[in-house]
């Protein structure tokens, strides 16, 4: 039996959630542990999911700069062209931001543990190294971030060659013709407008009427009428019967409507399952939810009271930015310190082309809530800067409660809508009003005069028109488009 190793907190996985609640718990003068099997930190986000995806993004937003620069420039990619070769930056980002959290974690005094974990008690977890050697160790406070790996249907043939999933689809050595992709979640839409913009064939395929379902229904029918613009096709409310590879090479999708959809590649994106296989939670007295997760409190606290569940663990829409904020939240929680901001003012950043953000309510979620809203709209083209840099598909939303007063929540599809989004943040935690927005000079030519364009629309619409009804979303997304 191995010496028995105590820290007052243990954090299972290396993603940014883990990562967080480390160094959250070590500049709270904590001893720290955090377990992590990949050969370097940073879990799926950094070496199999956002980091690479988000570096293939870049390629294709440059690209699609160059088009809209077509008049002056004749531009193409090369038949065949390499997917290695519009990721030349890749290895240099992941050893960069890799080198930073290991600096992170290192100037913190959090001790790293490489190997796989698994619960021997609610307070014991033996870890197996490299060479088979075994490490027990205590804790006090448990935080379990071991991330998510790709959900597969049974009755789809996944290969990694011909069909593939989140974690295999940047292993493709050349860009394909034509992709199906299966989904509409964030992966899902992230791959298939960057596979558009690099000039792919992309054919998304759910059940669902829209993408993104969580997101605000005007801002993401703004993202699918850019999608189909760049020539790719959304099939919503479809299923899929039979998947193939007829070896011609293409592959076969049979919808339930009889259509039949061929490609030369597939993505199967239909969501990810928290990886808990191994870890042995029973011996910590949890058991799996039905769907494969941890039951949580709003601090991420499970049935336990000392072992925390966040990111992947918890349920989705499992975003960066939600998941390093949980593992804050969770050590603050744990060690009874102020953890600040409210969850609701965290904003959420899906990486399409364009890209779509939001922060506090949508119009839907304010109508629901209050029974009504007013609602300030700035297209892109509206302010000097869309103008002049070509963006014609962008749009950025103001909800204010029904007296058009009180910021409630804000919107945005377009280039730079995850950085834009800040402000809204902001101005949520400090309990603006709209007139803020209208009464602060923004630099000229930026995109953020938005904000008060937006602002104004909300202004206008004072005493003069009712407030939204629910009745009426469908009715303004459908004018919007």
């Amino acid at each position: 039996m191995s010496a028995q190793v105590y820290y007052d907190i243990l954090v299972i996985g290396g993603s940014p959630a883990g990562q967080k609640a480390a160094i959250q718990g070590a500049r709270a003068g904590k001893r720290v542990a955090i377990i992590e099997d990949e050969p370097e930190g940073g879990g799926a986000c950094m070496n199999g999911g956002t980091i690479p995806s988000k570096t293939l993004r870049e390629s294709a937003v440059q690209l699609a700069r160059m088009k809209r620069s077509a008049d002056v420039f004749d531009w193409r990619l090369p038949p065949g062209i390499e997917i290695s070769h519009l990721m030349f930056r890749l290895n240099h980002v992941m050893h960069a931001y890799g080198a930073y959290m290991d600096d992170q974690l290192k100037r913190n005094g959090v001790t790293q543990v490489r190997g796989r974990a698994r619960f021997c008690s609610e307070r014991v977890v033996e870890t197996v190294r490299s060479g088979g050697t075994r490490l027990s160790l205590s804790a006090g406070v448990v935080v379990i971030a071991t991330g998510s790996r790709p959900r597969t249907p049974g009755n789809i043939p996944v290969d990694h060659e011909h069909i593939l999933d989140g974690d295999s689809i940047l292993s493709m050595n050349t860009l394909p013709a034509s992709l199906t992709i299966l989904g509409a979640g964030v992966i899902a839409t992230e791959y298939a407008s960057i596979f558009a913009h690099l000039g792919v064939s992309v054919t998304m395929i759910d059940r669902t009427d829209r993408p993104l379902r969580f997101m605000d229904a005007e801002i993401v029918k703004k993202f699918v009428r850019s999608f189909e613009q760049q020539g790719g096709r959304y099939c919503g409310q479809r299923m899929i019967m039979e998947v193939r590879w007829d070896e011609l090479p293409q592959v076969v999708a049979l919808l339930d409507d009889g259509e039949v959809i061929k490609s030369d590649k597939m993505l199967v994106a239909l969501g990810r399952q928290a990886n808990l296989d191994g870890l042995c939670v029973e011996a910590a007295g949890l058991a799996p939810t039905d769907e494969g997760l941890l039951a949580v409190d709003e601090y991420g606290r499970t049935a336990v009271p000392h072992i925390y569940a966040v990111d992947d663990m918890v349920g989705s829409p499992a975003l960066a930015s939600r998941m390093r904020e949980q593992g804050r939240r969770a050590i603050c929680h744990a060690l009874e310190i102020d953890s600040g901001q409210s969850p609701d003012v965290i904003p959420l950043g899906v990486y399409t082309i364009p890209e779509m953000a939001s922060v506090g309510l949508n119009e839907e979620e304010a109508i629901a809530r209050d029974g009504g809203a007013l609602v300030g709209r700035a297209e892109f083209d509206e302010v000097a800067r869309g103008q002049i840099s070509g963006i014609r598909d962008g749009l950025l939303k103001l909800v204010a409660d029904a007296r058009g007063e009180r910021l409630l929540g804000v919107q945005i599809v377009g280039d730079g809508a995850t950085e834009l989004i800040h402000v809204g943040q902001m101005g949520l935690l400090a309990k603006c009003t709209i007139d803020v927005f209208v009464e602060n000079a923004f630099n000229f030519p930026t995109l953020a005069e938005a904000y008060r364009v937006a602002a104004l629309d909300i202004v206008a619409q004072r005493g003069r028109r009712r407030p939204s009804q629910p009745q009426s979303l469908e009715a303004v997304a459908s004018a919007s488009g």
